[in-house]
């Protein structure tokens, strides 16, 4: 039987539990509920972690609550946005998991052009009220990513090269910090914060308002997928290489290498096999896209899907090679550049996948990524160029080793080519090096912010700065 117990081991009196709960305007769920199971559940179908308490608070009062609750009690606490970190951090054995799924509200200003968006709410429902208005900001490359865990971990998708990150765009936050306090963050009050906030996942507290800058893309773009045979892998990613790097900030995108999805309208032979794409996102006048590309459409695709096509149809573009609930390791590094010889490690290294389920994105930054410096936000790799992010995913449980073994050799070949820090929202559980690498030159500034907002560690299920006090 699962019970709520504290860092120590100890079982916490079932009395402090029902009068939590029965404060609460939002729900509490234990083990044998029916809704416990699928609240539980995240991403990476490796993770069958057992909460002692899940709490799914309602509005930024139920979120101190649950705050205070667990620092009276000494609680493990881990926090659910969208539940896609593969090393799920979202979910916690034994102590309190903060589901905050009830709190996903939008609130489009079209005049200012801005955005107040709830901390539980997924990309696919942000689009959703955004796009309603032909308005967007950088965000999750899947639907079902919680706009939290991205923004915090600085926000990657397909719209950076024109707008920057997703903290790029951010103009301020709203956020219940270890004390229970609740907090407003922005350029000007509590500006440090603002900053750490800017890349430094969820080590402050639980943010549960976000307001963004929008701008005026879609809801129509001219986007899809061009796909080449595996064989064409090493001449098209140079060739997209050397494209990219001289295009206009309106072409975002990648070279995806991956198998051929089973399903129409791709062929019945090529399905299952290993092909090449790019993902194409061109956020410019949908009538200009082939022109635009016209270079990539020079090297004579095997199929070409790019079309004018609804903005959040290119969010959802590789949702399906690798849906939820698959099992899931993970390992990304950057790169200043992206040489023939990495590009040949990359290509030889990843020609015989041992999952169809498996993607490998080789992901071009530049544009609005470099124009903002690199002491603008928290995490300190701004200057590279090129991001890989192999994403293993399989289904059978006898196949881990294999498949871990496969991923982390990939990343291994393109190892002597990376820089030391990369994108923390890519990484599973790497350890405090990684995350002091990642954070650069800016990590002691991290570590007194984290002295200052949780001394104690409470928010450490996350990419973890550790307090020196």
């Amino acid at each position: 039987m699962v019970q709520l117990l504290d860092r120590k081991g100890k079982s916490i009196p079932e009395d402090d539990v029902q009068a939590f709960a029965k404060s609460l305007q939002g729900n509490v769920l234990t083990a044998g509920q029916s809704e416990y199971d699928t609240a539980r559940a995240v991403f990476n179908g490796m993770i069958d972690r057992k909460p002692g308490l899940i709490a799914q608070p309602k509005n930024t009062a139920d979120v101190q609550k649950c705050v205070k609750f667990a620092t009276a009690h000494g609680l493990l606490v881990s926090v659910k946005g969208g539940g896609h970190s593969a090393p799920g951090y979202a979910v916690c054995d034994d102590g309190l998991m903060i589901d905050m799924s009830l709190m996903h509200d939008v609130k489009v200003d079209v005049k200012a052009k801005t955005v107040v968006a709830e901390g539980g709410t997924n990309w696919g429902q942000f689009d959703a009220a955004t796009q309603a208005h032909g308005l967007a900001v950088t965000g999750g490359r899947n639907p079902t990513t919680g706009i939290a865990g991205l923004t915090l971990g600085s926000g990657s998708g397909w719209l950076e090269r024109k707008l920057g990150y997703t903290v790029d765009n951010m103009i301020s936050v709203e956020i219940v910090t270890a004390n229970g306090e609740v907090l407003h963050a922005n350029e000007t009050e509590n500006k440090e914060l603002f900053w750490g906030l800017r890349g430094g996942s969820g080590n402050f507290g639980i943010v549960t308002k976000f307001e963004y800058q929008l701008h005026d893309i879609g809801p129509m773009v001219y986007g899809g997928l061009l796909a080449f045979p595996r064989f064409m892998a090493k001449q098209v990613i140079r060739a997209y290489r050397d494209f990219i790097e001289k295009a206009p900030d309106d072409i975002g995108g990648a070279v995806a290498l991956v198998s051929a999805p089973r399903m129409d309208p791709i062929p019945p032979p090529v399905q299952g096999m290993p092909v090449l794409g790019i993902v194409i996102c061109y956020t410019g006048k949908p009538e200009d896209g082939p022109a635009a590309i016209k270079p990539l459409l020079d090297l004579n695709p095997v199929m070409n899907m790019a079309q004018e096509m609804p903005y959040v149809g290119v969010q959802d573009l590789l949702t399906a090679a690798n849906p939820p609930g698959m099992r899931q390791y993970w390992k990304a590094d950057m790169y200043p550049e992206m040489p023939d010889e990495l590009i040949d490690a990359l290509v030889e290294a990843t020609n015989e996948p041992l999952s169809e389920e498996t993607t490998i994105i080789i992901q071009p930054l530049g544009g609005q990524v470099h124009r903002v410096s690199e002491d603008n936000s928290a995490m300190g790799w701004r200057k590279a160029k090129w991001a890989l992010h192999v994403l293993g995913a399989w289904t059978k449980p006898e196949e881990d080793a294999d498949q871990i073994a496969w991923v982390r050799n990939v990343a291994e070949v393109a190892a002597p080519f990376a820089q030391k820090g990369t994108y923390l929202n890519y990484l599973m559980d790497e350890g405090e090096q990684r995350v002091r690498d990642s954070f650069g030159p800016n990590y002691d500034r991290m570590v007194a912010l984290k002295n200052k907002y949780d001394p104690t560690n409470l928010f450490c299920f996350n990419q973890n700065i550790k307090p020196t006090v």
